[in-house]
C-alpha cells in the first residue's frame, strides 16, 4: 500500500537553456515520491540523475512540466519556505574552512534562525540530535578541512538532518564510504524514511544495496527513459536486467541482483593463457 504522496510530477523534462537553445536530458516524466519511503535513483553515468536531483529540489528550472510538493508547485515556494522542506546532500565537497564539525551542521538550521541567528535550545537538541544519528560525535569539534571525504560526507548528512526537513535528497551519499559505511548509513536513511516518516530520494551507485533496502527505485537511462518500480516489479519486467547488464555481469533473476559473469572471468583467463 503506497503511503501518502509528497511530490508528483507530470511529463518533467530536465535539462539546460543556452544561447544554442535547449539541451534536454529527462524527457516526460511522471512519478511520485511518497512519505516514509526509501527511493533510490539508479542509472549509469551521464544519464542525468544529479540534473534531476537538482530539478526536483528547485536548484535548476525545469524545460517544461510540472513539480508538486505537498500538492502546491514547487515554482510557489519561497527560497525559506523551501529550505524548510527539502533538504540536499550534494556530491560536491563544501568550500570551508576553519569552520568545526559543529559548526557546519549548525548551518542545517538557518531557514530557523536566519543566518546570524542565536540558537535556541531546540536548535541546540537537533544539532546534538543529527551529530548523534549520523555517528559522528568522535568528529564534533574538528576541524571541516581535516576531515576525510567520507567524514565530510557524514557531516553533510548530519547537517541534512539537523535541518530536520520532511523531505531528504541525496546525490551518491555513499560514494566515498567503506563498505560497513555504506550500509550503515543505506540502513540509517531506510529507518529515518520509516520511523520519522521522511521522503528520502538519493542516487546511487551501489545497486545491490539499493535493490536491497529501497522502497521504490527510478530506473534512469538516457536512451530508454525511465521506469520506476518496487525491487520486485522492475526484476519480474526485466527492466533492472535490461538497463544495467553489460559484459562480464550477469543478473540472477531468483535472487534479483547481478552478479560477475565467471564464465568471462575464465575466457579473460585462457585469453591471458594464449599470449
Amino acid at each position: 500500500m503506497k503511503h501518502t504522496e509528497t511530490i508528483k510530477v507530470e511529463n518533467l523534462t530536465t535539462g539546460y537553456r543556452n544561447s544554442k537553445g535547449e539541451k534536454c536530458v529527462t524527457n516526460s516524466l511522471c512519478a511520485s515520491l511518497y512519505f516514509g519511503e526509501l527511493t533510490c535513483l539508479l542509472g549509469p553515468n551521464g544519464a542525468g540523475k544529479s540534473t534531476l536531483l537538482r530539478t526536483l529540489a528547485g536548484f535548476q528550472k525545469p524545460l517544461s512540466g510540472s513539480i508538486t510538493v505537498s500538492g502546491k508547485p514547487l515554482s510557489d515556494y519561497s527560497g525559506r519556505e523551501l529550505a524548510r522542506t527539502i533538504s540536499v546532500v550534494l556530491t560536491e565537497k563544501p568550500l570551508l574552512e576553519n569552520m568545526d564539525v559543529e559548526t557546519l551542521v549548525g548551518l542545517g538550521r538557518a531557514p530557523y534562525t536566519g543566518f546570524w541567528g542565536r540558537f535556541t535550545p531546540a536548535d541546540r537538541e537537533a544539532i546534538d540530535r543529527a551529530i548523534d544519528l549520523a555517528g559522528i560525535e568522535p568528529l564534533r569539534h574538528r576541524m571541516v578541512q581535516s576531515l576525510s571525504d567520507g567524514e565530510r560526507q557524514k557531516t553533510m548528512i548530519a547537517k541534512a538532518f539537523a535541518q530536520e526537513t520532511p523531505v531528504i535528497f541525496l546525490d551518491e551519499p555513499t560514494a566515498f564510504l567503506d563498505y560497513p559505511s555504506k550500509v550503515e548509513i543505506m540502513l540509517l536513511l531506510y529507518s529515518l524514511a520509516h520511523k520519522m516518516n521522511k521522503t528520502i530520494f538519493m542516487s546511487t551507485h551501489d545497486l545491490d544495496m539499493a535493490m536491497q533496502l529501497s522502497d521504490c527505485i527510478w530506473l534512469m537511462d538516457k536512451k530508454l527513459g525511465v521506469r520506476t518500480g518496487t525491487h520486485a516489479e522492475l526484476t519480474e519486467s526485466g527492466d533492472i536486467e535490461q538497463y544495467f547488464l553489460r559484459p562480464g555481469i550477469k543478473f540472477d533473476k531468483k535472487d534479483g541482483l547481478f552478479k560477475i559473469d565467471l564464465a568471462i572471468k575464465k575466457q579473460a583467463i585462457d585469453n591471458e593463457t594464449e599470449l
